[in-house]
């Protein structure tokens, strides 16, 4: 109960990491390393009184410097597309990274927030504060950017994740983390009988480099249709042109009543560990990921992941959007405040 800090290794310049565990009286618990504050565990109960990992993740502080697919990890400066790696601020033209194909994402998978190391701080018995300055032109995004990143674990079983950033230039900002979950436990294999409700009516179509198009689309009569529960695999394989394109699932839903700030995006359900995970943030869109393109990669305790064993789900602006004129970027001014809030809320369901 309360928050201990350990050792977690040791950086190539001899810096330590450490890896801190946040529970409450409960036994759900957190554990985050100010390495690329990159999520390592996430213990839950479940309806039986067992605990259960439900993250993906590594057992070495190591593994997390390779981590291509980013289990836990904490993206920024931006989160997700930039078509062709540019941009423009103000009519001047900023490149980034050419990490997929002649695109951007997640903005440097080799140099990004979750690949350094974060000054951290206990706050209380509940609470550690992260943080890191990011100077101008790394990764090649205008401007110093101080961010904070506050991680809280609440006695009734959620994950408060608070996100405050600014810069001393105008640039864009869009952060998130790309946790990987399996509400089955780590170690269950496919999450493909995980039952999934999305709070959207309406998603954003991507091309085949997977980027949206700019249309926002119903979901009415598609896969991607989550309004009520159904299992992943329901429509996993239908023959759609737009799971062709994804691979799956890897698309950005428009959450409801973006006006109405912090209010739950989406629920998913592992029947038959009775884990329910809650989705809340203030943030316009959801990136819903079903590890489609995941290799045989070695994770906790030796276990193998392998495509779909775990599914992400992602509160950010739209992908893209600095390059979309129908959406809104998120370009803040020099000092303008960047601060939303992600919670992931754990229930324990009986049969």
């Amino acid at each position: 109960m309360g928050v201990t800090k350990e050792s977690f290794g040791f950086l190539e310049d001899k810096r330590e990491a450490f890896l801190y565990t946040i529970e409450n009286q409960n036994g759900f618990a957190v554990k985050v390393t100010d390495f690329g504050v990159n999520i390592v565990s996430l213990l839950v109960k479940n309806k039986e009184g067992n605990i259960k990992d439900v993250a993906l993740g590594y057992d070495t502080l190591e593994e997390y410097f390779e981590n291509g697919i980013m289990f836990g990890a904490t993206v920024g400066r931006n989160v997700n597309r930039i078509s062709n790696a540019r941009f423009e601020i103000d009519g001047k033209e900023y490149h980034v990274a050419k990490n997929r194909g002649k695109h951007n994402i997640h903005s440097d998978k080799e140099h990004g927030f979750h690949k350094v190391l974060w000054d951290s701080e206990i706050i209380d018995d509940h609470a550690v504060k992260f943080t890191y300055v990011s100077p101008d032109g790394e990764q090649g995004f205008p401007g110093t950017l101080v961010t904070n990143i506050i991680y809280t674990v609440t006695e009734t079983n959620g994950l408060i994740v608070s996100y405050h950033a600014v810069s001393d230039k105008k640039t864009l900002i869009n952060l998130t983390n790309h946790n990987y979950f399996n509400l089955g436990g780590h170690k269950s294999g496919t999450i493909e009988n995980t039952k999934v409700r999305i709070y959207a009516d309406e998603f954003t179509p991507i091309n085949e480099d997977t980027i949206p198009t700019g249309e926002i689309r119903k979901v009415e009569h598609t896969p991607m249709d989550f309004r009520e529960w159904k299992k992943i695999k329901n429509d996993l394989y239908a023959e759609d042109e737009q799971l062709e394109k994804g691979k799956g699932y890897d698309h950005n839903f428009v959450i409801r009543n973006k006006d109405c700030g912090f209010r739950k995006m989406a629920e998913a359900l592992d029947e038959e560990q009775g884990i329910k995970m809650e989705v809340y943030s203030d943030l316009p869109g959801l990136q819903f990921y079903t590890g489609n393109t995941m290799k045989s990669t070695k994770g906790k305790g030796g276990v193998i992941y392998g495509k779909g064993c775990g599914f992400c789900m992602e509160p950010h602006y739209f992908p893209n959007s600095i390059n979309t004129k129908e959406f809104d970027a998120p370009v803040f001014d020099a000092g303008e405040v960047y601060q939303t809030v992600t919670m992931y809320q754990f229930v324990t369901k009986e049969d």
